[in-house]
């Protein structure tokens, strides 16, 4: 048996057994050791720096193929409130108009709805958000950058409030964590809220959505009075003192 392969056989070699560990799913050192004509001790260098360039797994004996991650999950899909939240906001949208979707699992919402709408232009701080309109729509996509933070992946910092700075848009969608007449619009989110606050000077019309279950809450963060949404939209289940309460501040409320 060859004692002293050059370094060239050597990487062949390696290169064919973790074919036959990943095509086989598994091969004794003893086979590999017989069908290479070389000795145990080679084999298992060769198993060795194999393991440690992840390309198999070693065991007693051999050597089987390397269990692989499983993907990284996409989005959940809407729940039943967020899929009606995001229909009748959709709605509010015409084709060819420029829109600001804050981060959040209803903007998501929104985002998905919107596919059925041609030409708009959507600025985003929304990293899923910018994913999932840049994989399933033809829309103009502007993502303002920034930190990435939180569960929403919202982005956040002085590059994304200087980026609104600059832009326009027809309609600001937002989700909030607490909503109400006399506590106004606020979030947990203290770097979002500073993001909340620069956004709702760029739009003509505001548009907050909320769950039904924080309606009448308020978040840690104050953001603005009630009065600077123009909008508010919720899940029928929202309770109704709370919405009559928002409806009595004068600010539009609708249900999904």
């Amino acid at each position: 048996m060859s004692q002293n392969p050059s370094p060239t056989l050597t990487i062949e070699r390696r290169a064919a057994i973790a074919k036959i560990v990943t095509q086989s799913g598994a091969a004794r050192a003893a086979d590999l050791a017989a069908r290479f004509d070389v000795n145990p001790a080679t084999i298992r260098r060769d198993l060795q720096t194999l393991e440690e360039q992840g390309k198999i797994q070693r065991v007693h004996g051999g050597a089987v193929t390397v269990e692989k991650a499983a993907p990284e999950s996409a989005p959940a899909p809407p729940s039943d409130q967020e899929a009606r939240i995001g229909q009748v906001v959709a709605e509010m949208i015409a084709d060819g108009e420029t829109v600001f979707l804050g981060p959040g699992r209803l903007p998501l919402a929104i985002a998905r709805c919107l596919v059925k709408r041609s030409r708009l232009t959507i600025i985003t701080n929304g990293l899923e958000i910018a994913h999932w309109v840049a994989a399933n729509t033809s829309h103009t996509l502007i993502v303002t950058g920034g930190q990435a933070e939180g569960r929403d992946l919202g982005l956040v910092g002085q590059l994304a409030k200087a980026t609104l700075s600059n832009l326009r848009a027809a309609h600001v969608i937002l989700e909030l964590d607490g909503i109400s007449a006399v506590g106004g619009l606020t979030d947990d989110d203290l770097p979002q809220a500073e993001i909340v606050r620069s956004s709702l000077e760029i739009g003509s019309q505001v548009i907050v959505t909320v769950q039904a279950e924080r309606v009448g809450q308020a978040a840690a963060v104050y953001i603005a009075p009630i009065s600077d949404a123009d909008v508010i939209v919720t899940a029928r289940e929202a309770p109704s003192p709370f919405l009559w309460d928002l409806s009595e501040s004068g600010v539009r409320v609708i249900l999904a």
